[in-house]
């Protein structure tokens, strides 16, 4: 007896601290966690927000800016927003988070207001310019010419330096849309108006969207309900048409680029030459399985070359305007797939060469019309120029060729194509250059690192660290968050996986596990960052004691052409097949509950969440489906006829991926949430397939967000979290 007292005792003595130690752990909440809740900036890492004076590192802030030491990372304050008031005798400017420098040799800042744009000079503490910019929508700037472009009442416009404004269209309408992105986003394109290198030209994009189908979305906040349509032109269906204009200040006069009928057709990746006489577009059929790159004459509209042609069997997919070398201005850098990874190529404008047609072994034939030479090769992803250092002649550019999971800054010596690392060869980079390129900031994380800033000398490969942010979840019941691969469906290709364990994870016990998915193109969910990319949701579950399950699967973004295309006319097939074999790892997992399997997704994600739920009714219990493609025929034109074509050319893949027919096989408990305006996957979806249930007498539940649209803003993503949370708290564990 006195044996197994003192045994107890020394358990006690032993566990007692265990236990406290364990109690003094944090638990998070939603507010800490989700993107929307009130704690969610103070558990994120720590930042410094930064941006160039020339070569000179400069911090933003709300009160002040100034230099940044950038061997320390000491800070020395410039002037505050004090000053800036103290100077300005209109209305007060409230931030100085967004104050550019955009002169390297003058000591000017650039701030903006809801009414103003002003220049304020530091060093004698005096605004020296300043313009009206109220009611400016979508307003672009030029620093040359201090001319800003936007769109007033559906018009362009242009105020130049000393305030006069002219209006460039008169039928601007809503169906009649200038100087905005056009093609719904698609190919890249962000902007719809494109300065050129002195800011006396405006490129400007103008889409017809009159013969475009209005889609019936409601307001329902008013006291009747009223009628606020969307224009969403449907994949098989009648598209807009974009004509290209051009400006200029000098003349008053508006030409626009003499391309043809635009009916069917796509222009994207506009391009200035650096002398302004020249501008280059890349243009697509509507298949978008061919592409010419062509020159037009910016003072006439007239064409002048095609420069280069790229034909699949597939689809191409241009997403970045050509960049000349800055100390070469007949010499440009031209993005492409053809030889099945994201590569840059040399085109020289002032040798022309005999066009032969070349194929390539991932179904792309090309043509070059003026000597084009490759710059980078090799099974890896260019994924971003980041620009040039002009001295060295060489680019700076972000690439996975350390692994497919990283995101890493080189030096291209444009010669001789010779690659330089800039950076510590680990982790997700995001880099920043200087005026001159001479200097980098490079903000990255890694899987242990929430994040660091260190500046690079592009030349040298010289880095010093100027910031390190503490980790924000210390004192805090942390999971495990782990990453590895597994062989895809076709045996032979490494997909990534990220796992997250449950809170004190005991390997012993069986849990509960979500395998959470996206799987479409243009998006991926396993990186080398800070805990492996995981969603915070992640870690909220994994708290409640679940394992977390994320697979990036054939089809998602930066592992290649084939990689990208494989689910080509076909979508959801081989993407389900990859998440099975997902599945089929779980199952070999002794800790893996696999009678409580659940999956989550969004919009693609929703898409094959209910894929899975349907097709493999036996595997997956819950399911909860956000802003769900239902049928491929409803999506819009763009982005579901390049990969599925259109619905008359393709009926046999559209009705193969189509989930309204799979309506009777839910078996599981399946939510589906949907923002009430969602003008990117439309309402119709959602509603179709659960109209299929009430006919074949399966039981979805259904959520809807009023008046949101594809994603929950500000803090109704709490709310939403909350209930994701909640369906698999009631069904699943």
């Amino acid at each position: 007896m006195r044996i197994k007292a003192f045994g107890y005792a020394l358990f006690a003595l032993i566990m007692t601290p265990l236990m406290a130690t364990l109690a003094q752990q944090k638990q998070f909440t939603l507010e800490d966690l989700n993107f929307g809740g009130n704690n969610y900036y103070n558990m994120s890492p720590k930042n410094m927000y930064l941006t160039w004076w020339g070569d000179v590192l400069m911090y933003q802030d709300a009160e002040e800016t100034g230099t940044v030491d950038m061997k320390t990372g000491e800070k020395k304050t410039l002037f505050t927003l004090d000053d800036v008031n103290g100077a300005w005798s209109g209305d007060k400017m409230r931030s100085m988070m967004n104050v550019r420098f955009p002169y390297p040799e003058k000591p000017l800042a650039l701030l903006r207001n809801g009414k103003q744009r002003l220049l304020y000079d530091w060093q004698k503490k005096v605004v020296v310019w300043s313009r009206n910019c109220e009611n400016e929508a979508f307003a672009d700037w030029n620093s040359k010419s201090k001319a800003v472009a936007f769109v007033r009442d559906n018009q362009l416009c242009i105020t130049d330096a000393e305030g006069k404004t002219t209006q460039i269209s008169t039928d601007g309408s809503r169906d009649i849309v200038y100087g905005q992105a056009v093609h719904r986003n698609e190919f890249g394109i962000m902007s719809g108006t494109f300065w050129n290198n002195d800011g006396t030209r405006l490129a400007f994009y103008r889409m017809d969207q009159s013969m475009v189908t209005d889609y019936p979305q409601v307001n329902t906040f008013e006291r009747v309900a009223q009628y606020a349509p969307d224009k969403y032109p449907m994949a098989g269906m009648t598209s807009h048409k974009v004509t290209v204009g051009v400006y200029d200040m000098n003349t008053g006069k508006t030409v626009y680029l003499d391309a043809g009928d635009p009916t069917d057709r796509y222009f994207t990746n506009i391009a200035w030459a650096p002398d302004s006489k020249t501008i280059y577009m890349q243009e697509l059929n509507r298949d978008q399985n061919e592409m010419q790159l062509v020159a037009y004459d910016a003072i006439t509209g007239v064409r002048k070359d095609v420069l280069y042609e790229e034909k699949s069997d597939k689809y191409v997919e241009p997403q970045h305007p050509i960049v000349f070398l800055p100390w070469d201005n007949s010499r440009f850098i031209l993005q492409s797939q053809r030889d099945g990874y994201n590569h840059l190529y040399i085109v020289d404008t002032k040798k022309k060469v005999y066009p032969d047609t070349h194929e390539t072994d991932f179904g792309v034939e090309y043509k070059c019309y003026f000597k084009t030479t490759q710059l980078t090769s090799g099974s890896f992803v260019v994924q971003e120029i980041v620009g040039f250092n002009a001295k060295k002649k060489s680019v700076i550019i972000l690439s996975n060729e350390k692994s497919p999971i990283q995101s890493n800054v080189f030096a291209v010596n444009t010669s001789t194509g010779k690659r330089q690392m800039l950076d510590n060869g680990r982790g997700v980079h995001y880099g920043v250059l200087s005026t001159s390129g001479s200097l980098m900031y490079d903000k990255y994380s890694e899987p242990d690192v929430p994040r660091n800033i260190e500046i690079i000398n592009t030349a040298t490969a010289k880095r010093d660290r100027i910031f390190s942010a503490p980790d924000p979840w210390i004192g805090y019941n942390v999971p495990e968050y782990s990453c590895g691969t597994i062989k895809a469906a076709d045996g032979t290709t490494d997909l990534y996986y990220r796992m997250v364990k449950p809170i004190d994870f005991d390997p012993a016990k069986k849990y509960p596990t979500v395998v959470y998915v996206y799987g479409g193109p243009h998006a991926h969910n396993v990186d080398a960052r800070w805990h492996y990319m995981s969603r915070s949701w992640e870690t909220y579950m994994a708290q409640k004691g679940y394992l977390i399950f994320v697979l990036d699967n054939r089809g998602s973004e930066n592992r290649g052409l084939a990689f990208e295309q494989a689910t080509f006319r076909n979508l959801g097939q081989e993407e389900m097949k990859d998440q099975m074999k997902g599945v089929e790892y779980l199952k070999s997992l002794p800790y893996v509950d696999t009678e409580r399997l659940g999956v989550h997704g969004w919009s693609y994600g929703g898409f094959m969440t209910i894929s899975l739920m349907t097709n493999y009714p036996d595997v997956f219990k819950v399911g909860v489906a956000g802003g769900p493609v239902i049928d491929w025929k409803w999506y819009e034109v763009m982005y579901g006829e390049r990969y599925m074509d259109t619905p008359e050319s393709n009926p046999e893949g559209y009705k193969r991926t189509s989930l309204i027919d799979k309506a009777k096989d839910l078996k599981g408990k399946l939510q589906i949430i949907i923002g009430m305006n969602d003008p990117t996957v439309v309402p119709q979806h959602a509603l179709q397939f659960i109209n299929a249930c009430t006919e074949t007498g399966t039981q979805p539940d259904f959520f809807v967000y009023p008046g949101e649209g594809h994603n929950m803003m500000g803090h109704k993503s709490v709310h939403l979290h909350e209930r994701i949370t909640q369906y698999f708290e009631d069904y699943l564990k």
